[in-house]
């Protein structure tokens, strides 16, 4: 019979007497050296009580090792009864992930016998050699499916040494320093389809705004007013009918509308389609119908969702209307047709704005206006429309500029302390952190986006923020100001500058060359007034031209030099053409030009006069980004492509800002973002 080796209490239990034996014989030689008679008669007792010891050893060893060898190997076989009988699936894997063992409900599950020793990569393939080597470090979970069920699998190692050597009463495995795994098999298919059940009845909460509602109806005859109402009402009852869901309106324009969520997916799968239906209702109204609906999801608080609802909603008005948007959590997805903003006739917002902005500027010492980085025409003519405003209280603005453009140079100029304008007017961003503090008001134009401002810190140092802006809001915008106007159906913040200066004060003061600027923002974004122009567009050049805006002098303030046009000239001309509709150029300055991000720009708008291009892309190399501009008449959505890029805009004016790439890796991005938009139906040729 094999050796059996006793380990730790056992074999320190079994040697007592021996250890007892050398402490009285030490003893002994202790009391010789006070009494030798005394010692020799214990040293007799002690050797007496050591030959007894030895024979009693002796005599039951082999009876002691059997009621050892039993105990254990009846232990052992407890052990593996209850995991052979073990109503879980259980299996022993090596560090290969081969099969060493498996448990009988293991081998009903996968219909394998006993002896089947493969790779439990055969039977599941979620289970690989990365995540059995995951499990050696530490216990590792893999949700799989087999049979049509879902299982949990828990993948532990089992380390075979360390227990035998600490606490084992019998060490007799040469175990392997690798070990084994275990895997535990857990169903979790009736309780994910309980999951999923309760997900499924989740209530959603959705708003729904007419968002011209007053415009409309205003122009339809009292007596079709009624039926233009209950034809509306239909179509939005039958649409969410389907998911039976509870419609009620809470004001003429405003309607609420819970559901469950398992019919969230229809609505999705078929973009929102009551959105374009609505649009066709025509009872003697001239204007189309757009509505606007916003969706909070993403919560187990029904108060959280609420307010999902209103973030979302105010997204969708925010990006123009005729839209929904569903905010779950802090993720944002966009839906519905793909039009020109609504805009709005009526000045009420407008007017509004403009006295809260004098509140808010007039409560502060000073006025700190800074716009999108590498400033163009439009974002520095509403800076000086706001430098207007604050020179209108009395109240000191500085304008943050770090880098001034070779086509703004001569606008920034016009300003000199000559004609009594501050030396501090302009200034850079160190210089704005320094007068920067509490009691400091801090207004951001033309964007939205934090980290497109020419000075992101200052939004950090200071929590008294305006936005005024005429861009679509994406997913990353300024947190918390405390003034927001953001019309994007506004042809440029200069337009939305020029009407609130108009209700700022009873009269404002405005000179020819800050009107001129102003102007000159309008005029740059509307591409002299062919995109997106609407009647409040020319009611706010008509408003600038009455105090001093002289169309000569702006068009000689924004001429360029030769180099400028023949490098737009060379970008048009290397231009091509993909998916036969689209128009991508690139431009790769020499280090001569101080504005390529204007020339791509223009570049752009010029590539729109070819026939049969339905939208254009420049892509312009400058200061270790790509910047692309994009342009479209009306077929093209370029702010969706251009939102997909990370950036954002306009339904046809948007652009992008993209760094750690290459010229050549945007490109491909970008035509790869065009080809799954048109596989996904975003656009249409």
């Amino acid at each position: 019979m094999e050796a059996v080796k006793y380990r730790n209490r056992l074999m320190r239990y079994l040697r007592f007497p021996l250890y007892m034996l050398v402490i009285f014989v030490i003893g002994c030689i202790a009391l010789a050296f006070v009494d030798k008679r005394i010692a020799g008669i214990i040293s007799i007792f002690v050797l007496i009580y050591g030959i007894l010891a030895f024979l009693y050893y002796r005599v039951n060893l082999k009876s002691f090792k059997n009621t050892i060898i039993e105990y254990a190997v009846h232990y052992g076989t407890v052990q593996k009864e209850l995991i052979k009988k073990f109503r879980l699936p259980y299996v022993l894997l090596d560090s290969t992930g081969r099969i060493m063992w498996m448990n009988e409900e293991f081998s009903r599950l996968v219909d394998k016998n006993k002896t089947y020793n493969k790779s439990i990569t055969s039977i599941f393939s979620e289970i690989t050699r990365e995540g059995i080597e995951h499990a050696k470090d530490d216990s590792f979970d893999i949700h799989l499916e087999y049979n049509e069920r879902q299982y949990l699998a828990c993948l532990q190692r089992l380390d075979m040494t360390e227990p035998l050597s600490g606490n084992s009463i019998i060490a007799n495995f040469d175990g392997s320093p690798d070990g084994l795994v275990a895997v535990i098999l857990f169903d979790e298919t009736k309780m994910l389809a309980t999951k999923a059940k309760v997900d499924d009845q989740a209530m959603v909460m959705a708003l729904l705004y007419i968002d011209n509602y007053d415009e409309v109806f205003d122009q339809v005859e009292n007596s079709k007013r009624a039926m233009l109402l209950a034809l509306l009402d239909r179509k939005i009852n039958k649409y969410f009918a389907e998911a039976d869901a509870i419609v009620r309106r809470l004001e003429k324009d405003k309607i609420l509308i819970v559901f469950q969520h398992k019919y969230l997916e229809k609505f999705e799968n078929d973009k929102f389609s009551l959105i374009e239906d609505i649009t066709s209702i025509k009872m003697g109204n001239d204007r189309d119908i757009t509505i606007s609906i916003g969706i909070g999801l993403g919560s187990e608080s029904y108060t959280q969702k609420a307010q999902y609802a209103h973030m979302a909603i105010d997204l969708a008005l925010a990006r123009g209307g005729c839209q929904a948007v569903i905010k779950n959590g802090q993720r944002v997805s966009y839906y519905g047709t793909h039009g020109k903003e609504v805009e709005r006739t009526t000045r009420v917002k407008a007017r509004v704005k403009a006295q809260a902005l004098r509140e808010l500027m007039e409560s502060r010492e000073r006025i700190i206006v800074m716009g999108h980085n590498l400033s163009d025409a439009d974002c520095l003519g509403a800076s000086v429309g706001v430098f207007c405003a604050g020179r209108q209280i009395g109240k000191p603005v500085n304008i943050v500029i770090d880098t001034i453009t070779s086509s703004m140079r001569p606008v920034v100029e016009s300003f000199t302390e000559k004609d009594e304008y501050p030396d501090d007017m302009f200034i850079t961003s160190e210089q704005a952190l320094n007068l920067c503090n509490d009691n400091t008001l801090v207004m951001v134009v033309d964007t939205n986006r934090p980290s497109y401002v020419e000075c992101p810190a200052l939004l950090n140092k200071n929590k008294n923020i305006v936005v005024i802006d005429h861009h679509r809001q994406v997913e990353e915008v300024i947190e918390n100001p405390i003034l927001s106007y953001i019309e994007p159906y506004a042809s440029s913040a200069s337009e939305m500058i020029a009407e609130v200066l108009q209700y700022f004060a009873e009269k404002i003061s405005i000179n020819p060359t800050e009107a001129d600027c102003i102007y000159a923002g309008i005029l740059i974004d509307t591409n002299n007034f062919m995109t997106k122009t609407g009647v409040r567009t020319f009611e706010a050049a008509a408003f600038l031209r009455r105090n001093g805006a002289e169309v000569t002098r702006v068009r000689k303030m924004l001429r360029e030099n030769m180099e400028t046009y023949k490098a737009r000239a060379e970008v048009v001309r290397n231009a091509q053409t993909y998916r036969g509709a689209f128009a991508i150029s690139e431009c790769e300055p020499d280090g001569q030009l101080e504005s390529p991000t204007v020339i791509g720009a223009q570049a752009a708008n010029e590539l729109l006069n070819i026939v049969g291009i339905k939208a254009s892309f420049v892509l312009t190399k400058f200061m270790d980004k790509i910047y692309i501009s994009s342009r479209s008449i009306d077929e093209i959505d370029v702010q969706c492509i251009m939102a997909r890029l990370g950036g954002g805009g306009h339904i046809n004016m948007a652009g992008a800002q993209v760094q750690n790439r290459t010229l050549e890796e945007v490109h491909k991005d970008l035509e790869a973002t065009i080809d799954k938009m048109l596989e996904e139906g975003e656009i249409k040729l």
